[in-house]
This record gives structure tokens, C-alpha cells and sequence, in this order.
């Protein structure tokens, strides 16, 4: 195809498809490095405390049962940082995060609903299989439901796209809040516990439909990086190359929605999650290309998860603070981001 013709070039352009011998050699060092992170802190979580022999029967026993854990961080790291990095380029915007588009919102509001209208006993009733599901639809169809609306119409505008989803949020935040001040103690705490984003928030039961979710939108997104390559050098460079920016862009929210919808639904929010893995990916990677870039960006995500909760639960026997700690880190990156560049 045409558009696909000309991402090579586009890529050349813009230095991103490490066209020097010493951009190669540091971008596999990078790469290997965190491949041996990822896996040391895998396995840490697995086997650091097992009180069983490796390789016994019960320490594989204790292993499976963290394994879930484990599980929960590669779905979710794989799904927040390619979002991410997607998001940003499909809005040449490398400070907004699909957070923006009002997941957590919605998120919230389902959970606040289901204890109020419910009680205590609505956190029980709305786990399981069909909840996520559910939940995992709802996102999906509020999404495809505002881009269908605000992108393929006369006056398609991705800002004010943007805009909305921001006053959707708030909408939803505003109701939720309102919900959680009319519920008793009791019932507030037992909502809060839900509220905080925790790998602990997920079930092995969610994986059947989360991670094969997850694959499939991930390797889409990956199979079109030399779109993705073309997008980000900006709305009328896309479009004079041939490249048919509104589709593709629709395109690249639709997937990017499927990977937000899981990971919100798996774990619950981690805001400032995926904006703090792309912005340590493009550092590293030092590209931009996306094919590089994704493998990068998934590692990050994953050695960041990882990392947090082996530091915090066999270090500071704190592993409830790990999304509290890298919610903070997040939030002051962006900061210094935004300070540095002086402008959204």
C-alpha cells in the first residue's frame, strides 16, 4: 500500500529507525537490560520468601499462586505503555495520556453505583467474569461512541474530542462523588479498597478474556507502526503522503481504548502509569520508531510494576503503597515535563 510505502522514508526523516551502528548497539544494550530486569524481577516475585526448595513441588505450588500476580503486571504494564505511547502520537500530544478520554471516571462510577445502590454485598455482585465484561464493553462503547461522533463528522476536531472526554470524566467523578458522601462508613471502606489501583484488585478468572484482549490489540497496534510512524509527523504531513489520518486515527483510539478498558477493569486506575513508561521509553529507546519503541515501552512498564512491588513488599513490607508511590512519581514527572516545556 501507498501509505505504507512511504513510512520508511517518513522514519528516516525523523531519525527513528536507528540508522547508526553506535544508535543500534544502544538500543540492544537498552533492550537486554531490561529483558534481564524484567526477568529477575519476576522471578523474585515468584521465589524470594518461598520457603520451599527451588524447583520442588511446593515451592511450583507457592510460585503458581504469586504467578497470578505476575500475570496481572505483564497485562498490565503491555497494555498501559503501548496505550500510551499510541495515544500520544495519534494526538501529537506527548504529555496527555488515555486517562483524559475519562477511564477511571467511568470506572469509579460503576464501582460507587454498585455499592450504593447495592451496599456492602454490591462489591460481591459485581465481581466475576460478566462484570468485567461488562465494565470492559461499557469503556469500549463509551469510546466508540464519542469518536464516531466527534471524529467522522463535517467538523471532525480531535481537541474538542479531548475536551469532552475531559468533561465526561469530571461528569462521572462529580456523580461518584456525590454517591460515596451518602454511604455509611462501613460501606465507604469497603468501596475504597476497590477504588485504588492494585494488581491484588484482579482475578484469575478475568485472564481467559483479558489477556487474549490484550494480544490481539497490542500486536494490531505494533503490525501498524509505520502508520503510527506517519501520524506523528502531524495531521497535514500524514494527510500530503497519502496516509488517511482520520481513519487511522479512529483506528489507533479504537485499539487504544480495548488496552485502557482491560487494564482499568483489571487492576483499577493507575493514572500516571502509562505517561510515566512512554516518557522513560523514549528516553531510553532514543527512536521513533514504534516498532522499536513498543518492545521498550512494554519492558519499562513491566520492570516499573515489577520492580515497585518487590522494592515495597520485601523491602518496606508495604506492597498496598505501590500504586499510591508510582501515582506520586508519575504526577511529578509530568510536572517537570510540563515546567520544562513551558506550555501543554
Amino acid at each position: 500500500m501507498a501509505d505504507v510505502a512511504i513510512a520508511a522514508p517518513a522514519r528516516e526523516r525523523r531519525s527513528g529507525s536507528l540508522p547508526t551502528a553506535r544508535a543500534r548497539r544502544r538500543y540492544t544494550i537498552v533492550l537486554g537490560a531490561l529483558i534481564v530486569l524484567a526477568a529477575a524481577f519476576g522471578f523474585g516475585l515468584l521465589a524470594w520468601g518461598n520457603p520451599m526448595p527451588v524447583g520442588s513441588d511446593g515451592f511450583w505450588r507457592i510460585a503458581e499462586l504469586r504467578g497470578t500476580a505476575v500475570t496481572t503486571m505483564a497485562v498490565v504494564a503491555v497494555c498501559q505503555a503501548i496505550a500510551t505511547v499510541s495515544f500520544q502520537t495519534a494526538t501529537n500530544n506527548r504529555i496527555i495520556t488515555p486517562s483524559i478520554m475519562g477511564f477511571e471516571s467511568l470506572y469509579v462510577a460503576v464501582q460507587t453505583s454498585a455499592v450504593y445502590f447495592l451496599g456492602a454485598a454490591g462489591v460481591v455482585a459485581i465481581q466475576g467474569l460478566g462484570q468485567f465484561v461488562l465494565q470492559v464493553a461499557l469503556m469500549v462503547g463509551l469510546s466508540l461512541a464519542l469518536y464516531g461522533w466527534l471524529l467522522s463528522g463535517r467538523y471532525a476536531n480531535l481537541p474538542i474530542m479531548l475536551l469532552i472526554g475531559i468533561v465526561i470524566g469530571g461528569g462521572l467523578g462529580s456523580v461518584s462523588t456525590f454517591m460515596q458522601r451518602l454511604l455509611t462508613p462501613s460501606e465507604f471502606d469497603v468501596l475504597s479498597a476497590r477504588l485504588f489501583g492494585s494488581v491484588s484488585n484482579a482475578d484469575p478468572a478475568y485472564f481467559p478474556v483479558a489477556i487474549p484482549l490484550c494480544v490481539v490489540a497490542a500486536a494490531l497496534l505494533w503490525a501498524r507502526a509505520d502508520r503510527l510512524n506517519v501520524l506523528a509527523l502531524g495531521r497535514e504531513a500524514a494527510i500530503g503522503v497519502g496516509l488517511n489520518h482520520r481513519f487511522e486515527t479512529m483506528s489507533v483510539l479504537f485499539l487504544v481504548s480495548i488496552l485502557m478498558a482491560v487494564s482499568t477493569s483489571l487492576v483499577g486506575p493507575m493514572t500516571f502509569l502509562g505517561f510515566l513508561v512512554a516518557t522513560l521509553s523514549y528516553q531510553l529507546a532514543d527512536t521513533f520508531d514504534h516498532r522499536l519503541i513498543f518492545p521498550v515501552a512494554a519492558l519499562t512498564g513491566f520492570v516499573v510494576l515489577s520492580g515497585a512491588y518487590f522494592v515495597m513488599k520485601n523491602v518496606f513490607y508495604a506492597q498496598g503503597v505501590v500504586s499510591i508511590i508510582i501515582e506520586l512519581v508519575g504526577g511529578t514527572l509530568f510536572l517537570i515535563v510540563i515546567l520544562r516545556k513551558g506550555r501543554l
